[in-house]
């Protein structure tokens, strides 16, 4: 059984036992949260729309972790104006534990 959820702006396929790295979240570690809004539910049958009123996908936090570095460089010609920054955005890493299809 797969689920497709929505975590912040990017949508994800997601499996029971799945480890998935998400944007930032404020929980500790060992806490548990649920994924809410369930786009799509995949078992025996396949559950879309009004039918997944009420569906979950719960998972476990289990830790943070930084994404690769990005350096970059705005540069002017013949006006001596550089800039060099970079940016590593921070994760959570979660493992989906449960997946619901109705409440």
């Amino acid at each position: 059984m797969y689920a497709v959820i929505r975590i912040g702006t990017s949508q994800e396929r997601v499996t029971e036992g799945q480890v998935v790295r998400v944007d930032l979240r404020k929980e500790e570690v060992g806490a548990a949260v649920n994924f809410e809004p369930v786009l799509l539910v995949d078992g025996d049958t396949v559950l879309y729309g009004p039918t997944l009123k009420g569906a979950t996908v719960t998972a476990k936090v289990l830790g943070e972790e930084k994404g690769p570095k990005i350096r970059a460089l705005t540069y002017k010609a013949k006006a001596n104006q550089r800039k060099r920054w970079g940016h590593r955005q921070h994760y959570s890493t979660v493992e989906i534990t449960k997946i619901s299809a109705s409440a």
